[in-house]
């Protein structure tokens, strides 16, 4: 591989591409590398803010974003950010359409059986939240008693599943699945659903300024760990990014992203 003393120039490219029925993506070029590929395509979910998501200009943004952006330039490498549906994404993933999903992916023991996973760089909840004028309570959440939304393919929407649904506790009919949360939370406004189910810090940020409250949170078996999910075969890209994840997070710029991102 080639390196270079000086990083060339950053150079953007935007365009719209279709991968399991959606996507976007975003190209910061860098040339030479770090005894790896010159290039690779960074998985994002579209919608999860402040972690990933693509702007109104379509340009892929977020806190993830910005750190995989700085890992390519310290490096030496290509990254091109595509948005993909959240349920396709290992698909995706496992299908080389993507080298990684670096958008606040939880680590679970089922998706380890699918992917490898960086070591975790952030730790969430789950939040519930409800029309401000409700009166429902995170009691009756956990006791199945409501209609819930929420992403299809996320760890609410698996809680709900495994501890409601499955228990009995929940009509599998009363839990809405949304090919993102702000959808949901456009039913939750709307009356199509009593309360959506989703990421803490991401849901905050979706129903500011809405007439929507968050009631309390519900905990999971993983505790919410997020890490960067690779494909299993590709090692020397998992050591690369555990390597990159840890450089990043010892640099002052690690808390310049979460002051910039409201992460603080």
């Amino acid at each position: 591989m080639r390196k270079h003393g000086i990083l060339a120039l950053l150079a953007c490219i935007v365009a719209v591409l279709a991968v399991a029925g959606a996507g976007c993506t975003e190209t910061v070029d860098q040339t030479g590398g770090a005894g790896l590929k010159d290039s690779y395509i960074v998985g994002i979910d579209d919608a999860y803010m402040p972690f990933s998501y693509i702007d109104k200009d379509g340009k892929a943004q977020g806190f993830d974003v910005d750190s995989m952006k700085w890992i390519a330039e310290k490096n030496g490498i290509k990254v091109t950010f595509l948005g993909v549906d959240w349920d396709s994404i290992i698909p995706a993933l496992q299908a080389g359409k993507i080298d990684m999903v670096y958008a606040g992916m939880s680590i679970t023991p089922e998706r380890q059986e699918q992917v490898s996973f960086s070591n975790p760089y952030w730790t969430v909840v789950q939040d519930v939240a409800v029309r401000e004028d409700s009166d429902i309570t995170i009691e009756d959440v956990r006791a199945g008693k409501v209609v819930l939304g929420a992403q299809r393919g996320c760890t609410g929407a698996l809680w709900i599943e495994d501890a409601l649904v499955d228990k009995g506790l929940m009509p599998a009919g009363n839990l809405k699945l949304y090919k993102d949360t702000p959808l949901a939370v456009e039913d939750l406004k709307a009356g199509r659903v009593d309360a959506v189910m989703y990421d803490d810090v991401s849901l905050k940020d979706i129903i500011r300024g809405q007439p929507v409250k968050i009631i309390g949170s519900v905990e999971t078996q993983e505790q919410e760990s997020f890490g960067v999910a690779i494909r299993k075969e590709d090692t020397a890209l998992l050591e690369f990014m555990n390597r990159a994840i840890a450089e990043l997070r010892a640099d002052p710029y690690w808390e310049e992203l979460k002051e910039k991102h409201n992460l603080k």
